[in-house]
């Protein structure tokens, strides 16, 4: 009897660590030193959505950019622009699980609520004061933390997280310019903008789905689908 509970004991253990380790990461850890991401898929090995450059064929260039001290251009309706910096720029990230992004904000800009459906976010405040929050998902049994929203004023040196996969925002409410840097936990992190995704899809949703969800008239969606949502990313 004491050796099948122990053993109960050591698999139950042991499917907690496998379960843990899982969860742990939003990217899969590389089986080599890089992947350097190609575009040529007659000579490439495929990993992690992209193809493999020759290892002999790699060079500084591919872990290198240029220029994310340059503002971004933030004359939009949003009043922000997102840089980013990840495999897309540096094909060298591939498989790293990691990249970055700078947000540049105007007086008043936004940074809209979006989500990284594959990365946490930790952004680091340079300049100005930023508004920045999250909302916690559906939870039904736990009042508390059902659709909680969660915020912060930060000012230049402070530092918020923004967990994976979670609504999330930034908006500048200084006078002054803002900007912000954040790390995030993948090398292509995704990003669905809330009111783009629901009101700016392609092709429209059915009116009528998205009159049942938000209880209101068909003939606010009808605007609210006719307007154009800018992207700053």
């Amino acid at each position: 009897m004491m050796v099948n509970k122990g053993a109960h004991c050591l698999l139950t253990y042991v499917a907690f660590v496998l379960a843990l380790s899982l969860a742990s990461a939003s990217d899969p850890s590389p089986l080599q030193d890089f992947c350097v991401a190609v575009n040529d898929s007659t000579s490439a090995l495929f990993v992690n959505g992209k193809f493999c450059k020759d290892p002999n064929l790699v060079t500084a260039n591919d872990f290198f950019f240029q220029g994310l001290n340059i503002p971004g251009n933030t004359s939009n309706p949003l009043g922000s622009k997102v840089t980013p910096v990840n495999v897309v720029q540096i094909p060298g990230l591939n498989t790293l699980g990691i990249s970055l992004v700078r947000i540049d904000f105007v007086p008043y800009g936004l940074n809209p609520p979006h989500t990284h459906p594959r990365a946490t976010e930790i952004l680091f405040v340079l300049e100005g004061t930023l508004y920045v929050g999250f909302v916690t998902s559906n939870n039904p049994d736990n009042k508390a933390l059902n659709n909680r929203l969660i915020t912060k004023k930060l000012n230049p040196g402070d530092v918020f997280v923004f967990p994976e996969g979670l609504i999330h925002f930034q908006f500048n409410v200084g006078q002054t310019n803002a900007v912000a840097f954040s790390g995030l936990s993948s090398q292509n992190p995704g990003v669905i903008t809330i009111a783009n995704a629901v009101f700016g899809s392609n092709p429209a949703i059915d009116p009528d789905v998205l009159t049942k969800a938000f209880q209101v008239e068909t003939n606010i969606i009808n605007y609210l689908q006719a307007q154009f949502w800018y992207d700053n990313n």
